[in-house]
């Protein structure tokens, strides 16, 4: 059985674990770092990126998310877990980011809570039919580094949605939509992931 950590420090969490049950696999909420042990990916949610640093270096998960993120640990950051996946910000805030994902994030990229917004994502991995993005204070990513594939923009170009290797990234909600093919994405990811580990023991 698959086994899917969500970041439970702040944030829409539960939305998350919701989804994933749904596609079948275990979740479990990872506050403390022995918590980690065992999952066969992290999905760090939207919410406010400078709490969620905070909390994560009040529970000493910053270094330990890092070297997993390093190691091929899958990991899944959805609007402000995009932020705190990324290299670097546009604008510079005292609060730490993983630097796990050759990206530089550009915060509140859309403007303020009254800016949000939905559009349809031509996102060629997940199928023709399109994806209804839900941006709320969304980022977008202002830059990509070598490694990083391009996975979705919104119409006027801006970058939403990327990958690089085992990272998942997206500016957006896709656990507030009854959409579930980017979570299945991860999914594949995670597993894919997994069964390299495997054969690398055998």
């Amino acid at each position: 059985m698959t086994t899917i950590g969500i970041l439970a420090l702040q944030g829409a969490f539960v939305e998350h674990a919701g989804v994933l049950r749904g596609l079948g696999v275990e979740t479990r909420e990872i506050r403390l770092p022995e918590q980690l042990d065992g999952i066969d990916g992290l999905v760090i949610p939207g919410g406010e990126s400078t709490t969620i640093g905070k909390l994560m270096v009040s529970f000493n998960l910053v270094e330990v998310l890092r070297d997993l993120a390093r190691a091929g640990m899958p990991m899944f950051g959805t609007c402000a877990g995009m932020i705190v996946l990324a290299k670097d910000t546009v604008q510079r805030y005292d609060q730490p980011l993983l630097n796990a994902m050759n990206i530089v994030v550009h915060r509140n990229g859309f403007g303020r809570q009254v800016d949000s917004f939905e559009a349809d994502l031509a996102m060629p991995v997940l199928g023709d039919k399109p994806f209804r993005g839900i941006f709320i204070r969304a980022p977008y990513i202002e830059s990509i580094g070598e490694g990083v594939e391009i996975l979705g923009k919104v119409p006027d170009g801006k970058v939403v949605c990327a990958r690089q290797e085992n990272m998942l990234v997206c500016a957006f909600h896709p656990e507030l939509t009854d959409d579930p093919r980017l979570h299945r994405y991860f999914l594949e990811m995670a597993r894919g992931c997994r069964q390299l580990v495997q054969a690398s023991r055998a």
